[in-house]
Formats: structure tokens, sequence, C-alpha cells
């Protein structure tokens, strides 16, 4: 066995050993960091696409409206003999003519999975004595649940929105008094109006889209807001959120309507995602640090303890690069031996954490997934942190003069 083993890691294995208390001190300490970048890697990640999920699950990555309707003065600047202050005009309910067109080359635009039509605007709902302002949205549920996940959020009756029926949020059906099969007048500020079945009832986990939102069908929005054949805009899904703006500037280019992306249009949230994710680095970079640290100190000290052995290897024929080597790989197998060891640790804390971080109805608070590449990458990084550290005493131990180092 001696034969078939290097010299170099079995004086390696030697001198660790020699200093057992060090060395699992050493350990320890760099599986508890791995276990901290496991678990925070994580958890952020989970995090960040739990609030990415809720986002998109009922908001289109990309919502292509109509141009914004813009003033402009009668006479040409060069021909003005007095600046005139020319005020924007106020934005009444743009549509879009000749949508299915328009539908139609989105959809041929790569990245898409699909489009659909949407008339949205402004009315009032009333039943009985009670009269709330709500945000219409005709659908075509067809296309629609292709892009939003409505059906996901229907928590009475079901998602129908034929010629006669209407969805409601459940915070607005409870200030209207209206459960599922009762009938909801919608008016619109052109006063036309429809007398509706509710035949379903939604919940968004938000307050304020509870309280606002209604869903008919697409035709009978078009009725109400007077937009025979038009719609107010188009929303579109794509396979990759994260190329959503790219995507909206290639069909901007196509259709010449304005094309918003979520990532524009949430800005702030990606200007905090963006916070997190340099904060989970920086937690990195410090315990990858500290765990560098520990280990060098730990094979300085190695090396003044074993300064005299090192002489006699010397004297005995090994060559400074094999000397290199003996500390090398102890920097190496601490790094790899803790970085397994706090693989494990850090699936113990998310085990814990799953556990532990619930719903009241016991549902988990948000979904983490445990991408094996993580554990791949935290090993393979703390075996290169172990080997970097131990370097610089690597090369200090090489430089030993045998003579010196046998005198002490």
């Amino acid at each position: 066995m001696t034969r078939l083993t290097p010299f170099e890691w079995i004086a390696a294995m030697r001198f660790m050993r020699e200093g057992s208390a060090q060395t699992l001190l050493i350990i320890l300490g760099v599986a508890l960091g791995v276990g901290v970048i496991v678990f925070m890697s994580a958890l952020i990640a989970g995090l960040q696409s739990n609030i990415i999920r809720r986002t998109l699950n009922y908001t289109a990555p990309i919502v292509v409206v109509p141009p914004e309707q813009v003033a402009r003065p009668q006479r040409k600047e060069e021909e003005a003999q007095i600046a005139a202050l020319v005020q924007p005009r106020s934005q009444q309910l743009r549509s879009i003519d000749q949508w299915q067109k328009a539908r139609a080359q989105i959809e041929q635009v790569p990245g898409v999975i699909a489009a659909t039509p949407i008339v949205s605007g402004p009315g009032f709902a009333l039943r009985g004595d009670a009269n709330n302002a709500v945000t219409v949205t005709g659908i075509d549920v067809d296309s629609y649940i292709k892009v939003i996940t409505l059906a996901e959020k229907i928590v009475a009756g079901k998602l129908s929105v034929t010629s006669s029926d209407i969805v409601i949020g459940i915070e607005l059906a409870k200030d209207l008094g209206a459960s599922v099969g009762d009938k909801v007048r919608l008016t619109s500020p052109i006063g036309e109006a429809e007398t509706l079945n509710v035949t379903g009832i939604i919940d968004f986990g938000s307050r304020a889209a509870n309280e606002r939102r209604v869903y008919i069908g697409l035709r009978v929005a078009q009725n109400l807001m007077g937009l025979a054949g038009r719609v107010t805009r188009i929303e579109v899904k794509v396979d990759d959120p994260f190329a959503a703006e790219t995507i909206a500037r290639a069909i901007q280019a196509e259709t010449d309507l304005q094309a918003d992306s979520w990532i524009k249009t949430n800005a702030q949230f990606f200007t905090a995602m963006a916070a997190q994710s340099l904060s989970n680095t920086l937690i990195r970079l410090f315990v990858g640090l500290t765990a560098a640290l520990g280990i060098a100190s730990v094979l300085v000290v190695s090396v003044v303890q074993k300064s005299k052995e090192i002489g006699i290897l010397r004297a005995m024929g090994a060559s400074r690069a094999q000397v290199l080597r003996v500390f090398l790989f102890q920097g190496a197998t601490m790094g790899l031996v803790g970085s397994l060891l706090g693989s494990a640790l850090g699936w113990a804390f998310l085990a814990v954490w799953r556990g532990a971080a619930k719903n009241p109805d016991g549902t988990p608070l948000f979904v983490i997934e445990i991408e094996p590449s993580l554990f791949v990458l935290a090993a393979a990084g703390a075996t290169l942190v172990g080997t970097l550290a131990a370097a610089i005493p690597a090369r200090r131990a090489a430089k030993l003069d045998p003579v010196v180092a046998i005198r002490g």
C-alpha cells in the first residue's frame, strides 16, 4: 500500500494527525462556514424565486399598449416668434386597432409563449345600496389562462366569464354582500351598464387587488367601454422572465406599439433583489476569507513546529516541490473534509427551516429548492480556498534550509 501511496500524502496525513486538535478545529470552522454559505444561498434563492413567482402569478411579464398621446405645437419652432408652453394631453382610454394582427406579430417574436387581448378600464359595481369603484378587466379565458394562472386563485365557484358572467375579488364580494350565484350590476364611465351573474370569487393575496379586480368577458367589456372590436392592451408570456426586457424591445420594433416589461415597471423591486444578491455575495466572501485565514494560520504554526521534521525530510532527499505539495495537500484536505461536513450541516439547517417556517394553514412559507450543484460548488470552492490558503506556508516550508532546520 505504501508503494501505491504518494510520499507527500503520507507526510501530510501524519502532520495532520500529530496536530489533530488544530486540524479538527479548522475542519469544524470550514464546515460551519460552508454550512452558512449553503443555507444562505438556498434561502435567498428560494425567497427571490418565490417573490418572482408570486409577482408573475397575476402580472404578465410583458404588457403591450398603444403609444402615448403626445401634444405637438401647430407651428414649427423656427416659425414661432414667441416660445409657447405646450401642455401634455390628458391620457384618455387608449385602444389598439387591429389587435388580431398585432397579436399574430407578437406571437412570432422569439421567446414568446402566448399573448392575450385585454380590455381594461374603470367602472362601478353595484348591488343593493353598495356601490364600489372597480377595475374592469375583459378577458378571453382560453388565451388568458395561458398567460396568467388565474384559475389557481379561485376560492369559490369557477373561472367562467361568458356574456352573462363576472368573477370578483373576495374583498369586493364582502363589500357587496355577494356570493356565487348572485347578480351584480356593472356600469362604465360612458353610461353603459350590464347585469351579470357572479360565477367565481378570487383571492390574489392582496387586499387592494381583491377590493377592485373584476373579470368579465372580452366582448362585454368592449361594449361597456365603448371599444367595439378594440382592446386596451395585449399581455404576453415569455419562456424566460429575465429576458423580458430584450423581448419587449423586439416586440416594440415589430409592432410599433409600446411594450413594457415587468423588469422595467418593477425597477425598485429589481434594485432590492440586486442588493439581496450583493449581500449574499459579501457573506460568502467574508466567510471564505475567514476560513482561508484559519487554514493559513494553522499551517504557518505547523511549519514552525515541524521545521526539524521538514529539515530531516529534505536531508533524506525530499525535493522542495515535494515539501510544497505536503502542505498543499493539508490545506486541500482540510477544505474538502470541512466542505463535506458543511454541506451536510447546510442541508440540516434547510431541513429545520422548512419544518419550522410555515404559514398558519400548514403550507410552507415559501419553497426552497435544494440544488445539488450548490453542494458541488461549495465543496469545490472550499477545497480551492484551502489549497490557496496553504500556498504561503507551503512555500515557506519548501524554502527551509535542511541544515538550519535540523539545528533548530
